[in-house]
């Protein structure tokens, strides 16, 4: 499903990542370590059209992805930073409408934000509230729902791998 290969990124004459190579199947979860430094940030931007690389490639269902972020967020990858990273001073459902900006299927982002609320419920509770006032739990929440709202296309909201909600 997504494939690096032999991937090389530059920052200036750093070379920050040295033909790097993963490939992730269908259903797999995988987890990237390293200590600081060790280029995984580096690597999630460059699949992510974030970073440029120099060389190397990276697939997307055996077609190779675009060059630039917002053409790799429509072909169905997209990546929720870690922490509070939203727009506070936008209520939480135009955050929500914020993950969804490439997407031009009204009816399909409302059957997604309703199956959104069931992942989030509290999301659905505080969608008129400043996003900005949210709890820090309650903050954490959003950018994975936005993430969501983008219709990531390896995810299913109607076959979800779990049975609970996440709150």
């Amino acid at each position: 499903m997504l494939s690096v290969k032999d991937l090389n990124v530059f920052y200036g004459g750093i070379h920050a990542l040295k033909g790097v190579s993963i490939d992730v199947q269908e259903g797999q979860i995988v987890s990237i370590i390293g200590s600081n430094g060790a280029g995984k940030s580096t690597l999630i931007n460059a699949i992510s059209g974030i970073v440029k690389y120099k060389d190397g490639e990276i697939l997307y269902k055996g077609e190779k992805l675009p060059k630039h972020a917002h053409k790799i967020v429509k072909s169905g990858i997209c990546q929720v930073p870690e922490g509070r990273v939203i727009f506070a001073n936008l209520t939480v459902m135009e955050n929500l409408y914020m993950g969804a900006f490439l997407r031009n299927d009204k009816e399909g982002i409302e059957q997604d934000l309703e199956k959104i609320f069931t992942l989030f419920p509290i999301l659905k509770e505080r969608q008129n509230q400043i996003a900005g006032t949210l709890s820090g739990g309650d903050s954490r929440c959003l950018p994975w729902a936005g993430g969501l709202c983008q219709a990531p296309s390896w995810y299913s909201l109607t076959n979800l791998p779990w049975d609970w909600h996440l709150y």
